[in-house]
């Protein structure tokens, strides 16, 4: 990975982090925890693939394995974002851009479902069964719906970051990621807007020139 990668994903990682304990953790909501640090990887593996979010999901899983008060086995965490971030960067848009929010709506769900049953499996091998005494039901329904949820405020987010990041020409020629968040929101793309807005301004220029032209041809006169 690029040193920019690291610098980026570790920032938003640690950040991603803090907000999770500090915050949301502390909201006291029925059933699961909105899972931030899930949804940054979620955002970075859309960008930098399968094997950037596998290495970015191991990372940031091993983090909160270590950060307090974290109340299991080290590593248990870091494997479940692990496949989480390979297999989400398998449905990276091939030219970058999200033109509808339904296939990632879909991944959020079934990273939020499959994180949560991979982190009850793991810990059931390990002997841990407080799963069990919550009920994995409700962990699952209330982990996918606080998800889907938080996602659009945060994926075109993390997404936009990354490329700008990576010097990306269509985070460049697209105003702030736009066409990240209308793939989430809409099925509209931002580049027919750019298009159109580049059509214009080749008009008004040639307008100018027109003008210019004509007014030599006078003083020439």
């Amino acid at each position: 990975m690029r040193f920019n990668r690291m610098l980026l994903s570790t920032t938003l990682v640690i950040v991603a982090l803090v907000v999770q304990v500090t915050v949301l953790a502390r909201l006291q909501l029925p059933g699961a925890v909105p899972d931030l640090m899930l949804l940054v990887v979620l955002g970075l593996a859309f960008v930098y693939g399968h094997v950037g979010g596998a290495f970015i999901g191991f990372g940031a899983g091993l983090l909160a394995d270590l950060a307090p008060p974290a109340d299991h086995a080290a590593g248990r965490y870091a494997l479940v974002l692990c496949l989480i971030g390979y297999l989400a960067g398998l449905a990276k848009p091939e030219n970058g851009q999200l033109r509808s929010a339904t296939g990632p709506m879909v991944v959020v769900v079934a990273a939020a479902l499959g994180s949560t049953m991979l982190y009850a499996g793991v810990g059931a091998l390990v002997g841990d069964t407080s799963a069990r005494h919550v009920g994995i039901g409700g962990l699952l329904f209330t982990s996918a719906l606080y998800d889907l949820l938080l996602a659009p405020f945060v994926v075109p987010l993390i997404m936009a970051l990354a490329r700008r990041a990576e010097n990306d020409p269509l985070a460049d020629t697209q105003s702030g990621g736009s066409d990240v968040a209308s793939g989430w929101m809409s099925s509209g793309t931002g580049l027919s807007i750019g298009n159109q807005r580049g059509g214009l301004r080749l008009k008004a220029a040639r307008t100018r020139a027109a003008k210019a032209g004509r007014i030599k041809g006078v003083k020439r006169l």
